[in-house]
């Protein structure tokens, strides 16, 4: 069964910038180390502190092993590095989702 990752991030509504910055990076690297990327999502009209982004990955099994593959990733490390280093994310959440079939 597969599982889709959604994460809510708040955000520093004056750091924006920053974020879709770290987003874009997340581009190249989650795909690279093995998750399905649907896309970041940055605020456009209305609450200006709230963004999302979505993986799917086949299991939660394959989940911990992106995780791990992450970790050990050079470009990885750096965007979370800077993350911490502007402090434009205030909090992350994660929700394990999966998909209804018939």
């Amino acid at each position: 069964m597969s599982v889709t990752v959604f994460i809510r991030y708040q955000l520093d509504p004056f750091k924006r910038a920053q974020f879709e910055e770290y987003s874009k990076r997340w581009l190249t690297i989650i795909p690279k180390c093995g998750g399905d990327l649907i896309g970041y999502f940055m605020p456009h009209e209305g609450t200006n502190n709230i963004a999302f982004a979505l993986i799917t990955f086949e299991s939660l099994a394959a989940y911990e092993s992106y995780r791990a593959r992450l970790r050990q990733d050079a470009e990885g490390m750096a965007n979370f590095h800077f993350a911490e280093e502007s402090k434009f994310i205030l909090a992350e959440e994660r929700t394990f989702l999966r998909k209804v079939v018939l």
